[in-house]
């Protein structure tokens, strides 16, 4: 038990505790909760792999449920989508389920929340409420409508529903307080008025909840033991909670279990977007060939490109699951790829640059049949038979007239030995009017003994078969095309992402089928696309046989991962005393801030960025400690500390604040 203990992820630990602390374990229940509009990508993957996962690793029950809340933005497609994603990935839910489902009792719901004060109608502008929202360090302000009578609140409710106002004439809030430090926590929207028709529930409704108000009702209804989601939701995690809490005494009865939410870190992939949003505009504006192109970091457009479940839920399991966001070199994503078809996928030969060549003693008239290998990772893999002629071809790049001796393909006078058949030698070229070489007049032994350097893939001209060969390369050409702020992601648009190659394959391909995937020996996976016909086969590259990009690459950033402190006494030692020299830092005479400064800078190479993630939550009024949150923030960074979404929201609201000193030093970070 200590063993499997120690390999416990976060998560793993937290029902852990729970179990141990009396939760049956019966009562575990998970659930993937997408919303239906778009289609999963590789970073739902993760997702995917920790609710999945931990049914199986638990034995417990994993709902599919789509957080159908938006008609404006919600389709059957992505429904069928989503689903058709999942069973491919090897996935089984035990029930399908829908927020559309709960409409009525999420209504009933917010009538019993306006009668107990805790909610009201609010009719004002979307600009007004914004501007009386506040800031993150300026508290909000009540509007006129937040003390409207139960009566009028509940009049109001009614009519929205019933369908007599327009869009956006009216809202329901829920009334918590506009002062709260958390933003989400100002009386948050419950309730729009939407005339659109619903994939489900068609006209029904008029009025939709918003995903805080649905999701964590939801996860009640179905009583979710643990409510996993990606980071970002950390902050909602208090309105989670408070929504839930002012049902449960009028619902206990039916549901007793209160849902816990937990975050971990989502999964970001180095030159690749993980917004469906984003994505969606690369399908209209037609940058992509639909939700499905092999380019798309989508599951589908993974599939179709050819890789495999199991290579992703490898990626998942080595990306790991972390507290705090980070970017995955795809490098990795394609390692897994690679590894994984390297015993599945059948060796065969294809050229998709053709050089003609001539066997100049080998008669005109015969026609051999070689025996090739199919896997020789795969002992049941068997062997194939190709055919070999007088005139074959090679690819270009794997001939030249002149080379150095460190050249170990074919060039005059050299010899190289063909796959799966002779050892030939280049006496000479024949070239074009314009000097190109157009043939080159070889020269073959049947000593197959001989020890030669190099070894060529071919085709045999007469057998070969004229195939459609789609290669494609990285999306974006930057290493995090949606961080830049005077660019938008579109302005790394890679215009070579997509090459179409006619190519030539041996004939044991003829009858290949959609979805099968092949190595072609020497470049790389390829796998059979939809697009094939019965006369004319496409291949879609899905990954060379080593990281193309290396060479070209810039220098990779480190993970989100500061240096670990092997000292946590050390660390948690530090942290204080950086809080009590934090605390008074504001009021201190110029001269005795830059000592404390220099403290505070040395004492934070040993604190972890576990130990400062708390302190970017610091209450506005305690300006020292957030000044000293900047500080041990600013030696992170130099150490490789990854800028994530909570990282540069505390940058940006320390540039907002009102003291100097804060914007000073966050100023250095921007």
């Amino acid at each position: 038990m200590e063993e499997n203990t120690k390999s416990l992820n976060f998560l793993e630990h937290i029902i852990e505790d729970d179990l141990a602390n009396g939760l049956s374990k019966d009562k575990l229940r998970f659930r993937f909760p997408p919303e239906p509009n778009g289609y999963l990508h590789i970073g739902h993957t993760k997702a995917i792999g920790i609710s999945f996962g931990l049914g199986e690793r638990y034995n417990a029950p994993v709902n599919l449920r789509f957080d159908d809340t938006n008609p404006a933005k919600e389709e059957q497609e992505y429904v069928d989508a989503i689903k058709r994603d999942i069973e491919w990935l090897g996935y089984k839910w035990a029930e399908e389920r829908y927020s559309s489902d709960y409409f009525q009792e999420l209504y009933d719901w917010a009538v019993i929340l306006i009668k107990e004060n805790k909610a009201y109608v609010d009719s004002q502008s979307s600009e007004a409420m914004a501007e009386q929202k506040g800031t993150p360090t300026q508290p909000g302000v009540d509007g006129p409508f937040r003390n409207r009578t139960v009566e009028e609140n509940l009049d109001l409710f009614t009519r929205m529903k019933n369908g007599e106002f327009k869009d956006g004439e009216h809202i329901l809030r829920a009334k918590i307080d506009m002062q709260h430090v958390n933003m989400l926590m100002r009386d948050p929207i419950m309730y729009r008025v939407l005339h659109k028709h619903h994939h489900r529930t068609a006209n029904e409704w008029c009025v939709y909840p918003m995903y805080d108000w649905t999701h964590g009702e939801s996860d009640y209804i179905e009583q979710i033991s643990h409510s996993l989601c990606s980071l970002e939701f950390k902050p909602h995690r208090e309105l989670y909670d408070w929504f839930k809490e002012q049902v449960y005494p009028h619902t206990k009865h039916k549901y007793k279990m209160l849902p816990k939410q937990r975050e971990f870190a989502r999964l970001n992939l180095s030159y690749t977007i993980m917004s469906k949003r984003k994505l969606l505009k690369l399908v209209e504006e037609n940058i992509v060939n639909g939700w499905d192109d092999p380019r798309m970091p989508t599951i589908s457009g993974l599939r179709r490109r050819g890789y495999t479940p199991n290579a992703i839920k490898n990626f998942v399991e080595k990306a790991g699951v972390a507290k705090r966001d980070n970017i995955i070199d795809v490098a990795l994503l394609e390692f897994c790829v690679r590894e994984d078809l390297n015993k599945s996928a059948s060796r065969v030969m294809a050229v998709l640059d053709p050089l003609k060549v001539v066997i100049t003693n080998y008669p005109e008239d015969k026609e051999e049949w070689l025996e090739a290998e199919n896997n020789q990772e795969d002992d049941s893999a068997g062997f194939r038979k190709v055919p070999f002629t007088r005139e074959i071809y090679i690819e270009k790049n794997d001939f030249k007239e002149e080379a150095s001796s460190k050249f170990f393909r074919l060039k005059l006078g050299g010899e190289v030995r063909l796959k799966n058949a002779y050892i030939i030698k280049a006496e000479n070229v024949i070239k074009d009017a314009n000097g190109n070489i157009t043939e080159v007049h070889c020269t073959y032994s049947e000593d197959t003994e001989k020890r030669v350097k190099g070894t060529l893939h071919w085709v045999s001209i007469k057998h070969a078969v004229k195939v459609e060969v789609r290669e494609y390369d990285r999306l974006f050409m930057d290493e995090t095309p949606d961080s830049h702020e005077e660019k938008s992601y579109m302005d790394f648009i890679n215009p070579n992402s997509l090459k179409m190659i006619e190519a030539f394959v041996e004939p044991s391909l003829t009858d290949a089928k959609i979805g099968d995937q092949f190595q072609f020996q020497r470049l790389g996976y390829f796998n059979v696309d939809k697009d094939s016909t019965a006369s004319k086969l496409v291949f879609n590259k899905t990954v060379g046989l080593r990281d193309s990009w290396e060479k070209i690459k810039p220098k990779p950033q480190q993970q989100n991962n500061t240096p670990k402190n092997n000292n946590p006494q050390q660390g948690a030692k530090a942290i204080n005393t950086i809080n009590k020299l934090g605390k008074k830092y504001a009021n201190l005479p110029e001269e005795k801030q830059q000592k404390i400064r220099a403290e505070i800078l040395e004492l934070a190479k040993e604190v972890t960025y576990e130990e400062l993630e708390p302190l970017f939550g610091t209450a506005a009024k305690k300006v020292g400690t957030r000044i000293a949150a900047t500080l041990i923030l600013s030696v992170k960074l130099q150490e490789g500390l990854e800028r994530n979404d909570v990282v540069k929201s505390f940058i940006e609201k320390a540039l907002e604040d009102k003291n100097e000193l804060l914007v000073k030093e966050a100023t250095l970070l921007s």
